[in-house]
C-alpha cells in the first residue's frame, strides 16, 4: 500500500463526534430552549440565584465528595494529567462543584439567600443507550443552611410545579426514602451483606462485585430476579435513627396536606456517597430503562467534609436530555415555533441599504422581533416563495418602485392580505400584528 494511498484514506475518513456526544441542533434546540425558560423562570418565582461552575474540577474533590469505591469515580470519570502533572476532571455531576463554589467564595456568609441553580454538561463514561450519554445535561438546584424538612417539602413542590408547566405531570411518580446517616447505613450494609451472602451464587457478575464494595447499590438493580431476592432482605428503614425518621414522617405527613402523591420505595439509594436522610427520584414509565428525569436529596455533611463548617444542605438534578425525550414522546410541545416574524426582500443590490436600514429602526422599536433579510442571489419569485414556506408573518417587498415612491410593499401572510404602506404606517402595523 503506497503512502499516496494511505494520505487520501485519512483525508477521506469520515469525521465524527465521539461516542456518546452528540450534536444539537436547531430544531431540537427549539424544545430545550422552551423547557429551558420554564425551569428558569420557575426556579427563579422560588428565588433561586443562579451559578455558573467551571467543567473541570480537580480529581481529588470528586473521591473525596463521592466516594472512592462508587461506580462514578470507579469507572466512570473522565480524568486526565494537566502538563504540571496534576489530575483533573470533567465534573460527572454538579453538586461537588457547587459546594466547592460556594466555599472558596464565602458564600455561605451570606444569611439572606443560600439557594443557587446552574446549568451545563456533564460527562460520565458509561455506555450509551437512550437517555444516557456520555455528556449529558443537567439543570442542578442546591440549598443551604436549612436542616427542617420544610425545605424538602419546598424542593418537591418545586419540582412539581416543573412538571405541571411543561405538561408532563401526568406522566411522572415521584419515589421517596430515608437512608439515615452513615452511620446509620454501615450498620445496614453489615446485615444487608451477611442475607445476601446466603444468595451469592444467584447474584449476576454486577451484583457479586457491588457485594463486597457497595453493596447498597445492590437494592436498586433492574434485574427482576435480584427484586425477588430482595423482598425478603433486611429493610433500611429498621436501622435508622429517631431524629432521621422523624424528619422522614413529618416530610411525608406534609407531603399528605399538600396533595402530592408519591411511592415510599425501601429500595430507593443513591450513588453517591454524600447523601444522607430523605432521598428523591421523579420517574416516567414512558422512557424505558433509563426512566429518573429528576433526583435529588439532602447532604448534610459533604459541605463539611470539603472543608467548611457544619452545613445542613440539600438539592436536585434534572437531566435535561431524559426531560426532553420525555416532552417530545408525549407530543405536548409544537415545534411550529415562529423562527421569523418579518421577512424582507430587497429587489437590487442597490437597495441593500433600505433594506437593512429598515430592518435596523424595526429592532430599535421591537427588539424582541425576529426579522430576517433574503440576501441570496435568487429570482424574486424564489425569494416570495421562500418567504411564504417560513412561517414567516409578514413580508416586505423593497424595490426601485417602492424607494421611488416612498411605501414599503407588505403582505400579511397569514391573512393573505397585501398592503401598500409609508414607513410611520408600516411600525403602526407592525404593533397591531404583534401586539
Amino acid at each position: 500500500m503506497n503512502l499516496y494511498f494511505i494520505q487520501e484514506k485519512i483525508v477521506n475518513k469520515e469525521i465524527k463526534s465521539i461516542r456518546g456526544m452528540h450534536d444539537y441542533l436547531p430544531k431540537e434546540l427549539k424544545i430545550w430552549n422552551h423547557i429551558e425558560i420554564i425551569l428558569k423562570e420557575v426556579l427563579t418565582s422560588y428565588c433561586y440565584l443562579e451559578i455558573r461552575l467551571p467543567i473541570l474540577e480537580k480529581t481529588e474533590i470528586f473521591k473525596r465528595a463521592i466516594g472512592n469505591i462508587t461506580d462514578v469515580v470507579e469507572k466512570e470519570m473522565y480524568s486526565f494529567k494537566d502538563r504540571k502533572g496534576n489530575s483533573l476532571t470533567l465534573r460527572p455531576e454538579g453538586t461537588v462543584g457547587c459546594v466547592r463554589a460556594i466555599l472558596q467564595n464565602c458564600l455561605l456568609h451570606n444569611k439572606k439567600n443560600n439557594k443557587f441553580w446552574y446549568l451545563g454538561p456533564m460527562f460520565r463514561y458509561e455506555r450509551p443507550q437512550k437517555g444516557r450519554y456520555r455528556q449529558f445535561y443537567q439543570l442542578g438546584a442546591e440549598v443551604f443552611g436549612l436542616d427542617k424538612e420544610d425545605i424538602d417539602l419546598e424542593i418537591i413542590i418545586l419540582t412539581y410545579r416543573l412538571w405541571k408547566r411543561i405538561g408532563i405531570n401526568s406522566y411522572v411518580t415521584l419515589e421517596i426514602n430515608s437512608i439515615g446517616s452513615k452511620k446509620d447505613r454501615f450498620q445496614y450494609k453489615k446485615a444487608l451483606v451477611y442475607f445476601l451472602k446466603k444468595y451469592e451464587n444467584l447474584l449476576d457478575e454486577d451484583c457479586k462485585r457491588r457485594l463486597y464494595t457497595n453493596p447498597l447499590r445492590i437494592l436498586d438493580s433492574k434485574n427482576q430476579d435480584i427484586q425477588k431476592i430482595l423482598k425478603e432482605a433486611p429493610l433500611l428503614s429498621e436501622y435508622i435513627d429517631i431524629s432521621a425518621s422523624n424528619h422522614f414522617k413529618n416530610l411525608c405527613s406534609m407531603m399528605d396536606s399538600h396533595g402530592i402523591k408519591y411511592i415510599f420505595n425501601p429500595n430507593l439509594v443513591r450513588g453517591l456517597d454524600y447523601y444522607n436522610s430523605t432521598v428523591f427520584e421523579w420517574k416516567s414509565n414512558k422512557l424505558g430503562s433509563q426512566n429518573t428525569i429528576c433526583a435529588g436529596g439532602r447532604y448534610d455533611s459533604l459541605v463539611q467534609e470539603m472543608g467548611g463548617q457544619k452545613t445542613s444542605a440539600i438539592g436536585f438534578a434534572i437531566g435535561i436530555e431524559r426531560l426532553v425525550l420525555l416532552t417530545k414522546s408525549l407530543n405536548i410541545f409544537s415545534e411550529k415555533i415562529e423562527e421569523i416574524n418579518i421577512y424582507i426582500i430587497f429587489i437590487g443590490d442597490h437597495n441593500k441599504y433600505y433594506a437593512v436600514n429598515l430592518s435596523e429602526e424595526i429592532r430599535d422599536v421591537y427588539p424582541k422581533l425576529k426579522i430576517f433579510i433574503n440576501f441570496s442571489n435568487q429570482n424574486i419569485k424564489k425569494k416570495i416563495k421562500n418567504a411564504i414556506n417560513s412561517s414567516a408573518n409578514i413580508m416586505i417587498l423593497i424595490g426601485d418602485n417602492e424607494i421611488k415612491k416612498g411605501f414599503f410593499s407588505v403582505k400579511d401572510l397569514k391573512k393573505e392580505k397585501e398592503y401598500y404602506l409609508l414607513k410611520y404606517e408600516l411600525m403602526i402595523k407592525i404593533q397591531k400584528i404583534f401586539k
